[in-house]
């Protein structure tokens, strides 16, 4: 993923990126996105159906599907590449061009690439294979963690409606 170069300018106009536990990484090398990312994505199987990836939108919470093989990813989804009709295959949907990253990547280069790219999903790969979805909050100020997607769960298992945050963008 072609990152961009950050000025010392944009470091002090963005401030710090929060991740995983209320850490901060305030500058490019004080975090990786292993150390951001959600280790247990939702993921589509490769049998998966455009009405598969349709049910999986239904949730608000979710901007991309992830479609593997095992744990071999073959592509991501965005829900502007879901059709209303037709039920073809999932895997034929989507692409992988621009929507992964690899673990060992810094994590603020990473974050200045997505508000940049206004992406806020990348699917962490490691040699083929998913390990992780780096999940940007939809105020771009920090990253999803497992424990707060647990916790998301829990609350929508109980009907309780979440609390909303002031949006920066939709996808």
């Amino acid at each position: 993923m072609p990152l961009s170069r950050i000025e010392e300018s944009t470091t002090r106009k963005q401030g710090g990126v929060e991740f995983g536990g209320g850490r901060v990484a305030y500058a490019s090398g004080e975090a990786t996105v292993a150390d951001a990312m959600v280790r247990r994505p939702k993921l589509l199987p490769a049998t998966a159906t455009g009405r598969d990836v349709r049910d999986l939108f239904d949730d608000d919470h979710v901007h991309a599907a992830l479609v593997v093989d095992g744990e071999r990813l073959l592509t991501v989804i965005e829900p502007h590449e879901v059709g209303a009709s037709g039920d073809g295959p999932a895997r034929a949907m989507g692409t992988l061009r621009g929507r992964t990253v690899a673990p060992g990547a810094d994590l603020w280069e990473t974050w200045v690439w997505m508000i940049g790219n206004r992406c806020r999903r990348l699917a962490v790969v490691e040699d083929g294979r998913c390990v992780g979805l780096l999940c940007l909050k939809r105020t771009s100020r920090g990253f999803c963690c497992d424990a707060g997607v647990h916790a998301r769960a829990r609350q929508t298992m109980t009907s309780e409606e979440p609390t909303r945050q002031e949006l920066t963008w939709d996808e």
